[in-house]
């Protein structure tokens, strides 16, 4: 009976975690169509690039999500040192992608575009919103990975109990996947 209890809980946390993502990734359609159907616009900028700094953050995130992987891989196999280890390394490339989103955000600025005012177009706003908003869910992750690591160092998890980290990995692997979706997106579309 408690067993079946605590098998229905877990279920309600992966059904709320995905109906979590399926509302992010609905946000995130809609933004991209306004997007797509905006391009036609007088006041498009057809020849901006996005900064190299995306390209970076795109490959960081790519990486945080293989350090994730091996960070839940560890834990399944009982490897305490290790998962603790790529958590951690998750936690620094999940900083640095941080970093290098702000220094592209300053190279947009030093090209001369802003949000709003005079000196914004279209493009750059639609950008704007786009990355920002991501990256608000970026940082929800982060405090996740706070969390995790928190519990990791309390042995709160092991082979038995492993729910909270493979939410969180689940969480960071749709982060990842929908920043490169993003990144391909603006590639695309420019």
């Amino acid at each position: 009976m408690i067993e079946e209890e605590k098998l229905k809980n877990i279920r309600a946390k992966k059904m709320m975690l995905w109906f979590s993502m399926i509302s992010m990734t609905m946000t995130f359609a809609g933004l991209t169509s306004a997007y797509v159907v905006s391009s036609s616009r007088q006041d498009w900028l057809n020849n901006f690039d996005l900064p190299f700094e995306f390209t970076i953050s795109t490959i960081l995130i790519f990486l945080s999500s293989i350090t994730i992987h091996i960070s839940k891989r560890s834990l399944l196999n009982g490897n305490f040192n290790f998962q603790n280890y790529f958590l951690w390394m998750t936690i620094i490339l999940a900083f640095t992608f941080l970093y290098s989103q702000f220094k592209g955000f300053s190279s947009i600025i030093q090209q001369g575009y802003y949000f709003t005012g005079a000196e914004s177009s279209i493009t750059t706003s639609f950008l704007y919103v786009l990355v920002v908003l991501h990256m608000l869910h970026f940082i929800g992750g982060l405090i996740v990975l706070f969390i995790i690591s928190n519990n990791s160092y309390k042995k709160i998890y092991n082979k038995s109990n492993t729910v909270g980290f493979e939410l969180a990995t689940i969480f960071w692997h749709f982060l990842g996947f929908l920043w490169i979706y993003l990144y391909v997106f603006v590639l695309a579309y420019n």
